[in-house]
């Protein structure tokens, strides 16, 4: 039994959404959340920048004592993922657009794929779309000012709208009838997607399968919290962005209120 925190960080907020499915599988844990803000979106930034903002969020959060790391960032994937575990002794569990599965869903054999312009272009998606297209076809949606808009919380905005239906239509125009999320920012507004997209079309992404990978993790390390006898398991936010606009956007998107901290000042610099 093991009850330090796992840590979790994200660009910004959109990690969240890979939160609330790892904490409905694993309820007894205690979760560490990194958003960092202020340099969101990573998707626009050189892949050297990306990997060593990484490595010190990731330092904090060993710091911290976290027994595990969620890389809960498509473009934080595939720039760093192989770095840190390369230096951390911490089971690092990581994104990867739900691919395969679409292949399986998709009757029409044509799939779209929301995502960040920096996941796109990644070696790591290139090889992952690779190994599938060989029966399917994959069209590859960048989707600049998304993330943007959802930082700030308002997930209904028109803006997201005008967004969504810019980087859909062309989508479905070209008879996709399955969707993949490729950026955790995406499942936070997958209710807008669905009704843009309609009924018969696929909207699905890769968190569920990666709460299943950490509990695999936990269990192979030895690293599960089992005991009820620590008190409530608890999560702790911290951001890169001003802590009382965190906070807010927090409470609004976690559904219960949250009071987030400052990253330390030597976290502070680009």
């Amino acid at each position: 039994m093991n009850n330090n925190p796992i840590g979790i960080f994200d660009s910004g907020v959109g990690g969240l959404s890979v939160l609330q499915q790892i904490r409905r599988r694993l309820p007894l844990e205690n979760f560490i959340y990194v958003a960092d803000s202020a340099f969101a979106p990573y998707g626009d930034k050189p892949e050297l920048w990306v990997e060593q903002r990484c490595i010190d969020i990731t330092r904090f959060l060993t710091d911290q004592q976290a027994k595990a790391i969620v890389l809960a960032c498509n473009t934080a994937t595939a720039a760093a993922v192989s770095r840190l575990r390369s230096l951390f002794d911490q089971p690092i569990v990581a994104m990867e657009p739900a691919i395969k599965p679409a292949a399986g869903l998709s009757r029409s054999r044509v799939v779209g794929i929301l995502a960040t312009a920096g996941t796109i272009a990644s070696e790591k998606y290139s090889r992952l779309i690779n190994r599938f297209q060989h029966d399917c076809r994959f069209i590859s949606q960048p989707c600049p000012g998304l993330v943007e808009e959802i930082e700030q919380g308002q997930l209904n905005s028109a803006a997201i709208e005008i967004l969504l239906q810019k980087y859909i239509t062309p989508l479905l125009d070209q008879h996709a009838d399955t969707l993949v999320l490729g950026c955790t920012h995406y499942p936070l507004i997958a209710e807008q997607i669905k009704s843009i997209a309609g009924r018969s079309v696929n909207v699905i992404d890769g968190n569920a399968a990666v709460a299943a990978e950490l509990e695999r993790q936990l269990l192979q390390h030895q690293l599960s919290n089992s005991s009820t006898s620590q008190g409530a398991p608890v999560e702790q936010f911290w951001s890169s962005g001003n802590p009382a606009s965190a906070s807010g956007i927090f409470t609004r998107l976690w559904n219960n209120t949250v009071q987030a901290s400052r990253l330390p000042a030597e976290l502070m610099q680009e």
